[in-house]
């Protein structure tokens, strides 16, 4: 793992194996705030003011949970938040990563990276988590979500986890008008979630990308 300056000032890393970074190189911070809180946070609490379940598919550095977390910070709603992620990043790599440190809130970039796993924690009265170390592939879950993060590395590096037979579980786990977002916009990926019963939109991407995908489910 190679720690990187993207182009908005954040950081993000590069994993050298792969040649893949796990953000933008455009702007890890800003691409997190686009994709899946503005457009999919936000429109999950118009839609449930009360609670939101939220299920991330890529714990990765813990920015998405920190930018969730800080909205938790500005709302009432509950936010259980829920992570899955089978190559847990060492202390002295995510330790060095600005993100917190941008945001002011250091403290919680620690909580959450500290928090144990396979345990719910609550970092907030309203924002317990739940990371678990397992793959999508042979976690088992037994609730549904009102959102998903879906955060995997890109369909060319880890084509295992945008198969039909993955997001065919996925979409398994949303509750009925439940969303999912990700970065992604390959034709095959809308393709394939149109096909599992989700009204699919291609929206503007962040800086650098054209598009992005969201979904909701029509059941």
């Amino acid at each position: 793992m190679e720690i990187i300056v993207t182009k908005d000032g954040s950081h993000s890393l590069l994993n050298t194996e792969l040649n893949e970074t796990y953000h933008s190189v455009h702007g890890a911070l800003q691409e997190s705030i686009h994709v899946f809180i503005k457009n999919g946070f936000d429109l999950a609490l118009q839609k449930n003011p009360e609670s939101i379940s939220i299920l991330e598919v890529g714990f990765g550095t813990g920015l998405n949970a920190l930018l969730t977390l800080q909205r938790a910070q500005q709302v009432q709603t509950k936010i259980q938040y829920t992570s899955i992620e089978a190559f847990r990043l060492p202390e002295n790599i995510w330790s060095k990563l600005n993100y917190a440190e941008s945001l002011g809130l250091s403290e919680y970039f620690i909580k959450l990276h500290q928090a144990p796993w396979n345990v719910e924690s609550s970092i907030l009265p309203n924002f317990p988590l739940l990371k678990i170390d397992k793959t999508l592939q042979t976690v088992d879950l037994n609730s549904t979500y009102d959102l998903i993060y879906f955060d995997a590395f890109a369909p060319n590096k880890q084509p295992e986890m945008w198969t039909l037979d993955i997001l065919s579980k996925v979409v398994g786990l949303m509750k009925p008008s439940g969303i999912f977002v990700t970065y992604c916009a390959k034709g095959q990926l809308k393709r394939d979630l149109k096909s599992l019963g989700l009204n699919i939109e291609t929206l503007p991407g962040p800086p650098g990308k054209k598009e992005m995908v969201r979904g909701v489910n029509n059941s």
